[in-house]
């Protein structure tokens, strides 16, 4: 790393979220269990979507992608949040501090491409069923997850790209409870305004033609299933609904921070907690209470294990 950077600066200073004795214990015990719960919920969703014949769909497979990506996304900056609750210095290493930058870009690059992979697989399903299993074949799906996570591996680099090379040789205070381009790239020793506003106006641009983006298929998509009634429509509006409502939680927070950057509000604070963990938190909940199959499959998982405790437990 050094020969990236020849910077003064070996750690930075994260502010967290309060300074409050009071509110920190609230916050960690929270977080805690909504990480927890994060953890564990979409863990399920991708054991009962792999251990479940009838889910080997395009539709379930790239969920449990989401699953995946949502657990990775959860995990790059909150257990550290959790445990600085209680540290009396709250530091991170340059090096960590660029890596939270990195993985960062790299899980919500990874999910905007995903998103729009699992609102493909909604529109060819609706628009134009008798295609579907020859569009979605399980080439094409393991084609959409690939093209996702290198899509966001090459977005997380180009970002990273101008900051390596940065020279950060004070302050070294970061107004946030992790490491986010915006905040960062401020701290550099020289005047990033114009090259700020690039990188940062990127990130924004691409959040915001992907929710357009999004919003036109699932409009084309209720459009269709409006003009064509038919006895699976419900089934098909309350999982368009799920997805338009994981798109909504996911975008609404990025486009916010990344397209009117440079604040130092609590609201880019609450906006960065909502998309970092609550997103990943409501996805599970959001899938598995709308989507009656996967519902199905976790009780018969859930049901399948208690049977096999109760059986194996001595009497």
């Amino acid at each position: 790393m050094e020969g990236f950077n020849h910077s003064r600066v070996s750690e930075f200073v994260l502010l967290g979220l309060t300074d409050s004795p009071e509110l920190q214990t609230f916050f960690f015990v929270i977080f805690s269990v909504f990480y927890l719960i994060t953890m564990l919920g979409n863990s399920l969703i991708l054991l009962t979507v792999l251990s479940t014949p009838h889910l080997h769909s395009p539709m379930y497979f790239l969920l449990s992608n989401l699953s995946l990506i949502d657990m990775c996304l959860s995990s790059f900056s909150t257990p550290k949040m959790i445990m600085d609750f209680f540290a009396e210095h709250k530091t991170i290493s340059f090096e960590g501090c660029i890596s939270q930058i990195f993985f960062l870009h790299l899980f919500t690059g990874t999910e905007i491409v995903l998103l729009i992979s699992m609102s493909f697989d909604r529109y060819i399903a609706i628009c134009k069923p008798l295609h579907y299993s020859t569009i979605m074949s399980q080439r094409v799906c393991a084609g959409l997850v690939v093209t996702s996570w290198t899509v966001g591996f090459l977005h997380t680099m180009s970002q990273l790209a101008f900051t390596l090379y940065l020279p950060f040789c004070g302050p070294n205070v970061v107004d946030s409870f992790f490491c986010d381009l915006p905040l960062v790239i401020q701290l550099a020793c020289i005047d990033i305004y114009v090259l700020g506003i690039f990188m940062i106006s990127t990130s924004g641009v691409i959040a915001l033609v992907s929710f357009l983006l999004l919003l036109t298929s699932y409009i084309i998509v209720l459009v269709t299933i409006k003009d064509h009634f038919s006895t699976g429509t419900s089934k098909a509006l309350s999982t368009c609904t799920a997805h338009f409502i994981v798109v909504l939680m996911f975008f609404g927070p990025c486009i916010f921070i990344y397209v009117w950057h440079f604040t130092n509000f609590l609201v880019d604070k609450v906006l960065s907690v909502f998309y970092t963990i609550f997103t990943p938190f409501l996805n599970p909940l959001i899938y598995t209470l709308r989507n009656q199959e996967v519902k199905t499959a976790v009780k018969r998982k859930l049901s399948n294990q208690n049977l096999n405790l109760g059986k194996t437990t001595p009497r």
